[in-house]
Protein backbone atom coordinates (compact mmCIF):
# COMPACT_ATOMS: atom_id res chain seq x y z
CA UNK A 1 0.00 0.00 0.00
CA UNK A 2 1.09 3.32 -0.76
CA UNK A 3 1.45 6.04 2.29
CA UNK A 4 -1.93 7.99 2.98
CA UNK A 5 -1.49 11.83 1.25
CA UNK A 6 -2.05 13.84 4.39
CA UNK A 7 -0.23 17.83 4.66
CA UNK A 8 0.06 16.21 8.28
CA UNK A 9 2.50 13.38 9.26
CA UNK A 10 1.43 10.63 10.60
CA UNK A 11 0.97 9.78 14.28
CA UNK A 12 0.99 6.23 16.23
CA UNK A 13 -3.36 6.84 16.70
CA UNK A 14 -3.09 6.45 12.72
CA UNK A 15 -1.55 3.47 12.85
CA UNK A 16 -3.46 2.14 15.94
CA UNK A 17 -7.22 3.20 14.05
CA UNK A 18 -6.02 1.60 10.53
CA UNK A 19 -5.00 -1.61 12.54
CA UNK A 20 -7.82 -1.64 14.49
CA UNK A 21 -5.61 -2.11 18.06
CA UNK A 22 -5.34 0.26 21.17
CA UNK A 23 -2.75 3.58 21.31
CA UNK A 24 -0.96 0.85 23.87
CA UNK A 25 -1.31 -1.93 21.82
CA UNK A 26 0.28 -0.22 18.77
CA UNK A 27 3.35 1.02 20.61
CA UNK A 28 3.74 -2.45 22.15
CA UNK A 29 4.13 -4.05 18.62
CA UNK A 30 6.61 -1.29 18.04
CA UNK A 31 8.65 -1.22 20.79
CA UNK A 32 8.17 -4.02 22.48
CA UNK A 33 7.09 -7.03 19.84
CA UNK A 34 7.81 -9.32 22.25
CA UNK A 35 4.62 -8.68 24.77
CA UNK A 36 1.88 -8.89 22.02
CA UNK A 37 0.95 -11.68 19.14
CA UNK A 38 2.90 -11.76 15.31
CA UNK A 39 -0.69 -11.17 14.08
CA UNK A 40 -1.01 -8.03 15.79
CA UNK A 41 2.51 -7.38 15.21
CA UNK A 42 1.36 -8.11 11.16
CA UNK A 43 -1.31 -5.56 11.56
CA UNK A 44 0.38 -2.98 13.16
CA UNK A 45 3.29 -3.15 10.48
CA UNK A 46 1.01 -3.05 7.56
CA UNK A 47 -0.46 0.00 9.00
CA UNK A 48 3.37 1.67 9.05
CA UNK A 49 3.62 0.86 5.62
CA UNK A 50 0.23 2.70 4.84
CA UNK A 51 0.49 6.17 6.81
CA UNK A 52 4.20 6.39 6.72
CA UNK A 53 4.69 6.58 10.42
CA UNK A 54 8.14 7.46 11.66
CA UNK A 55 8.30 6.77 15.21
CA UNK A 56 8.95 10.18 17.54
CA UNK A 57 13.11 9.28 18.37
CA UNK A 58 13.01 12.59 20.29
CA UNK A 59 9.99 11.52 22.55
CA UNK A 60 11.69 8.45 23.57
CA UNK A 61 14.97 9.92 24.26
CA UNK A 62 13.35 12.77 26.62
CA UNK A 63 12.11 8.89 28.44
CA UNK A 64 15.10 7.60 28.32
CA UNK A 65 17.55 10.64 28.68
CA UNK A 66 19.52 9.35 25.47
CA UNK A 67 19.23 10.90 21.86
CA UNK A 68 20.96 7.78 20.57
CA UNK A 69 23.17 10.96 18.42
CA UNK A 70 26.15 11.87 18.42
CA UNK A 71 27.25 15.29 16.73
CA UNK A 72 30.37 15.38 14.01
CA UNK A 73 32.11 18.22 12.76
CA UNK A 74 34.64 18.83 9.71
CA UNK A 75 35.97 21.33 7.89
CA UNK A 76 35.23 20.11 4.61
CA UNK A 77 33.04 16.77 3.42
CA UNK A 78 35.35 17.58 0.61
CA UNK A 79 38.50 16.58 2.05
CA UNK A 80 39.35 12.83 1.60
CA UNK A 81 41.90 11.97 4.44
CA UNK A 82 38.86 12.39 6.90
CA UNK A 83 36.58 9.86 4.70
CA UNK A 84 38.17 6.57 6.22
CA UNK A 85 37.83 8.37 10.00
CA UNK A 86 33.83 9.06 9.37
CA UNK A 87 33.30 5.82 8.06
CA UNK A 88 34.75 3.52 10.72
CA UNK A 89 32.96 5.94 13.46
CA UNK A 90 29.38 5.76 11.57
CA UNK A 91 30.03 2.41 11.80
CA UNK A 92 30.99 1.36 15.10
CA UNK A 93 28.69 4.38 16.12
CA UNK A 94 26.05 2.37 14.33
CA UNK A 95 26.65 -1.34 15.83
CA UNK A 96 26.00 0.40 19.24
CA UNK A 97 22.52 1.93 18.31
CA UNK A 98 23.97 5.29 17.62
CA UNK A 99 23.69 7.74 14.67
CA UNK A 100 26.41 10.13 13.46
CA UNK A 101 24.77 13.81 12.48
CA UNK A 102 27.11 15.80 10.39
CA UNK A 103 27.79 19.45 9.81
CA UNK A 104 30.91 21.36 8.11
CA UNK A 105 32.31 24.14 9.36
CA UNK A 106 34.18 25.44 5.83
CA UNK A 107 37.56 26.23 8.18
CA UNK A 108 35.80 29.14 9.67
CA UNK A 109 36.21 29.56 13.36
CA UNK A 110 32.45 31.83 13.58
CA UNK A 111 30.94 29.08 11.74
CA UNK A 112 32.24 26.06 13.88
CA UNK A 113 31.20 27.82 17.17
CA UNK A 114 27.41 28.49 15.62
CA UNK A 115 27.89 24.82 14.21
CA UNK A 116 28.65 23.57 17.86
CA UNK A 117 25.99 25.77 19.63
CA UNK A 118 23.20 24.53 17.15
CA UNK A 119 24.54 20.77 18.08
CA UNK A 120 24.39 21.16 21.51
CA UNK A 121 20.64 22.63 21.63
CA UNK A 122 19.83 19.27 19.60
CA UNK A 123 21.26 17.15 22.93
CA UNK A 124 23.54 14.99 21.56
CA UNK A 125 24.89 12.36 23.87
CA UNK A 126 28.30 13.01 22.68
CA UNK A 127 30.51 15.14 20.12
CA UNK A 128 33.13 14.49 17.49
CA UNK A 129 35.31 17.07 16.33
CA UNK A 130 37.43 17.12 13.50
CA UNK A 131 40.44 19.01 14.55
CA UNK A 132 40.50 21.22 17.80
CA UNK A 133 37.93 23.29 19.29
CA UNK A 134 39.18 26.66 18.60
CA UNK A 135 36.83 28.94 20.04
CA UNK A 136 37.07 29.80 23.99
CA UNK A 137 32.89 29.77 24.20
CA UNK A 138 32.44 26.90 22.49
CA UNK A 139 34.86 25.28 24.53
CA UNK A 140 33.37 26.58 27.68
CA UNK A 141 29.91 25.45 26.72
CA UNK A 142 30.94 22.05 25.33
CA UNK A 143 32.85 21.48 29.01
CA UNK A 144 29.13 22.97 30.62
CA UNK A 145 26.93 20.76 28.58
CA UNK A 146 28.88 17.23 30.39
CA UNK A 147 28.24 15.33 26.99
CA UNK A 148 31.51 13.07 25.79
CA UNK A 149 33.71 15.27 23.56
CA UNK A 150 36.31 13.89 21.16
CA UNK A 151 38.56 16.23 19.35
CA UNK A 152 40.64 14.51 16.60
CA UNK A 153 43.10 14.56 13.60
CA UNK A 154 45.32 17.23 16.03
CA UNK A 155 46.99 17.64 18.98
CA UNK A 156 46.81 19.01 22.09
CA UNK A 157 47.46 18.60 25.96
CA UNK A 158 44.57 20.10 27.34
CA UNK A 159 41.76 19.35 25.23
CA UNK A 160 38.18 19.76 25.54
CA UNK A 161 37.62 16.10 26.83
CA UNK A 162 39.25 13.68 24.52
CA UNK A 163 41.20 13.72 22.20
CA UNK A 164 42.78 11.15 19.46
CA UNK A 165 45.51 12.60 16.72
CA UNK A 166 48.63 13.41 16.64
CA UNK A 167 51.37 16.13 15.63
CA UNK A 168 50.86 18.49 12.38
CA UNK A 169 54.37 20.37 13.75
CA UNK A 170 56.21 17.03 14.16
CA UNK A 171 54.91 16.08 10.63
CA UNK A 172 56.13 19.08 9.32
CA UNK A 173 59.65 18.34 11.10
CA UNK A 174 59.74 14.99 9.42
CA UNK A 175 59.25 16.14 5.83
CA UNK A 176 61.60 18.71 5.65
CA UNK A 177 64.43 15.89 7.76
CA UNK A 178 62.82 13.27 4.60
CA UNK A 179 63.99 16.09 1.77
CA UNK A 180 67.12 16.92 3.51
CA UNK A 181 68.27 13.05 3.81
CA UNK A 182 67.33 13.02 -0.27
CA UNK A 183 70.48 15.72 -0.56
CA UNK A 184 67.54 18.45 -2.07
CA UNK A 185 68.52 22.00 -1.33
CA UNK A 186 65.74 24.20 -3.41
CA UNK A 187 62.35 23.08 -2.22
CA UNK A 188 59.40 24.42 -1.88
CA UNK A 189 55.66 24.02 -0.21
CA UNK A 190 52.41 24.22 -1.68
CA UNK A 191 50.13 24.70 1.13
CA UNK A 192 46.46 25.15 2.32
CA UNK A 193 45.61 27.71 4.87
CA UNK A 194 44.34 26.54 7.29
CA UNK A 195 45.42 26.24 11.16
CA UNK A 196 46.87 22.21 10.62
CA UNK A 197 48.27 22.92 7.55
CA UNK A 198 50.11 26.00 8.93
CA UNK A 199 51.52 23.91 11.49
CA UNK A 200 53.19 21.21 9.17
CA UNK A 201 54.42 25.01 7.25
CA UNK A 202 55.98 25.98 10.77
CA UNK A 203 57.64 22.16 11.47
CA UNK A 204 59.13 22.36 8.11
CA UNK A 205 60.95 25.29 7.86
CA UNK A 206 61.89 24.54 11.95
CA UNK A 207 63.79 22.00 10.79
CA UNK A 208 64.69 23.17 7.82
CA UNK A 209 66.24 26.02 9.62
CA UNK A 210 65.47 28.91 6.67
CA UNK A 211 62.33 30.48 4.92
CA UNK A 212 60.90 27.93 2.13
CA UNK A 213 59.35 29.50 -0.85
CA UNK A 214 55.63 28.81 0.21
CA UNK A 215 52.55 28.97 -1.69
CA UNK A 216 49.28 29.27 0.12
CA UNK A 217 46.17 28.44 -1.12
CA UNK A 218 42.18 28.76 0.59
CA UNK A 219 41.28 25.51 2.35
CA UNK A 220 39.74 22.97 1.48
CA UNK A 221 42.80 22.58 -1.51
CA UNK A 222 42.40 20.59 -4.69
CA UNK A 223 43.64 19.96 -7.99
CA UNK A 224 43.15 23.21 -9.27
CA UNK A 225 44.44 25.24 -6.30
CA UNK A 226 47.40 23.03 -6.46
CA UNK A 227 48.16 23.91 -10.29
CA UNK A 228 48.32 27.46 -8.87
CA UNK A 229 50.35 26.89 -6.17
CA UNK A 230 52.77 25.20 -8.39
CA UNK A 231 53.10 28.50 -10.40
CA UNK A 232 53.79 30.92 -7.90
CA UNK A 233 56.64 28.73 -6.32
CA UNK A 234 58.19 28.26 -10.04
CA UNK A 235 57.82 32.24 -10.79
CA UNK A 236 59.79 32.60 -6.94
CA UNK A 237 62.19 29.43 -7.76
CA UNK A 238 62.34 28.28 -11.10
CA UNK A 239 65.32 25.56 -10.48
CA UNK A 240 62.79 23.90 -7.77
CA UNK A 241 63.87 20.33 -6.88
CA UNK A 242 60.93 19.08 -4.68
CA UNK A 243 57.52 20.21 -3.43
CA UNK A 244 56.09 19.29 0.02
CA UNK A 245 52.03 19.96 -0.93
CA UNK A 246 49.51 19.64 1.91
CA UNK A 247 47.31 17.37 0.82
CA UNK A 248 47.48 14.59 -1.70
CA UNK A 249 44.52 16.46 -4.10
CA UNK A 250 46.74 19.62 -3.51
CA UNK A 251 49.57 16.98 -4.89
CA UNK A 252 47.54 15.95 -7.79
CA UNK A 253 47.47 19.69 -9.39
CA UNK A 254 51.34 19.95 -8.82
CA UNK A 255 51.77 17.18 -10.87
CA UNK A 256 49.24 17.98 -13.57
CA UNK A 257 50.72 21.66 -13.62
CA UNK A 258 54.58 20.38 -13.85
CA UNK A 259 53.29 17.60 -16.40
CA UNK A 260 51.70 20.80 -18.55
CA UNK A 261 55.03 22.52 -18.25
CA UNK A 262 57.22 19.53 -19.52
CA UNK A 263 58.52 18.84 -16.41
CA UNK A 264 59.11 15.13 -14.94
CA UNK A 265 57.79 13.72 -11.82
CA UNK A 266 60.26 12.97 -10.28
CA UNK A 267 63.00 13.25 -12.46
CA UNK A 268 63.03 17.37 -12.84
CA UNK A 269 60.62 17.84 -9.47
CA UNK A 270 60.01 15.39 -6.55
CA UNK A 271 56.66 15.32 -5.14
CA UNK A 272 55.45 14.32 -1.83
CA UNK A 273 51.83 14.67 -0.36
CA UNK A 274 49.74 14.25 3.21
CA UNK A 275 47.00 12.44 3.92
CA UNK A 276 47.86 9.26 1.86
CA UNK A 277 44.21 9.35 0.17
CA UNK A 278 43.25 5.84 -1.70
CA UNK A 279 44.42 7.87 -5.30
CA UNK A 280 47.63 8.37 -4.39
CA UNK A 281 48.67 4.61 -4.82
CA UNK A 282 47.58 4.67 -8.13
CA UNK A 283 48.69 8.07 -9.97
CA UNK A 284 51.49 8.08 -12.06
CA UNK A 285 54.07 8.07 -10.59
CA UNK A 286 52.39 6.71 -7.54
CA UNK A 287 52.79 9.14 -4.61
CA UNK A 288 55.06 9.61 -1.79
CA UNK A 289 52.70 11.08 1.36
CA UNK A 290 52.30 10.81 4.91
CA UNK A 291 50.14 8.11 6.04
CA UNK A 292 47.83 8.60 9.26
CA UNK A 293 45.26 5.81 10.36
CA UNK A 294 42.58 7.69 9.96
CA UNK A 295 40.04 4.80 10.57
CA UNK A 296 41.53 3.81 13.98
CA UNK A 297 41.22 7.63 14.95
CA UNK A 298 37.37 6.89 14.00
CA UNK A 299 37.63 3.50 16.13
CA UNK A 300 38.69 4.74 18.81
CA UNK A 301 37.10 7.54 18.94
CA UNK A 302 33.64 5.74 18.68
CA UNK A 303 34.58 3.42 21.95
CA UNK A 304 35.66 6.83 23.84
CA UNK A 305 32.32 7.95 23.40
CA UNK A 306 30.66 4.89 23.94
CA UNK A 307 32.29 4.01 26.78
CA UNK A 308 31.83 7.25 28.46
CA UNK A 309 28.02 6.88 27.48
CA UNK A 310 27.88 3.94 29.38
CA UNK A 311 29.56 5.52 32.05
CA UNK A 312 33.04 3.97 31.84
CA UNK A 313 35.99 5.77 32.22
CA UNK A 314 38.29 6.36 29.60
CA UNK A 315 41.93 5.43 30.86
CA UNK A 316 43.73 7.15 27.90
CA UNK A 317 41.98 10.32 27.24
CA UNK A 318 44.27 11.78 25.18
CA UNK A 319 45.85 9.28 22.53
CA UNK A 320 48.81 10.32 20.19
CA UNK A 321 48.08 7.77 17.03
CA UNK A 322 51.26 8.88 15.08
CA UNK A 323 52.25 8.82 11.44
CA UNK A 324 54.33 7.63 9.01
CA UNK A 325 55.92 8.49 5.66
CA UNK A 326 55.24 6.18 2.48
CA UNK A 327 58.05 6.82 0.18
CA UNK A 328 57.10 5.85 -3.81
CA UNK A 329 58.01 6.77 -7.16
CA UNK A 330 57.30 10.52 -7.00
CA UNK A 331 60.14 10.92 -4.90
CA UNK A 332 62.79 8.40 -6.05
CA UNK A 333 65.09 10.72 -7.12
CA UNK A 334 69.18 10.88 -6.81
CA UNK A 335 70.58 13.33 -4.33
CA UNK A 336 71.84 16.24 -5.99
Amino acid sequence: MKPQSSSKAATLHDVARIAGVSLITASRALSKPELVSDKTIARVQEAVAQTGYLPNLMAGGLKSKRSQMVAGIIPALSVAQFLPTLQTLTENLAQAGYQLILGQTGYDVAREEALINTMISRRPDGLFMTGLVHAAAARARLQQAGIPVVESWDFSTQPVDMLVGFSHHDVGRAIAAFFRAKGWQKVGIASADDPRARQRCEGFEATWGQPVPTALVPAPSGLARGREALSTLLAQCPDLQAVYCSSDQMAQGVLVEAQARGLRVPEDLALCGFGNAEFSAHMVPALSTVHVDGAGIGARAAQMILQRCAGQAVLEPVQDIGFSIIERRSTERAAG
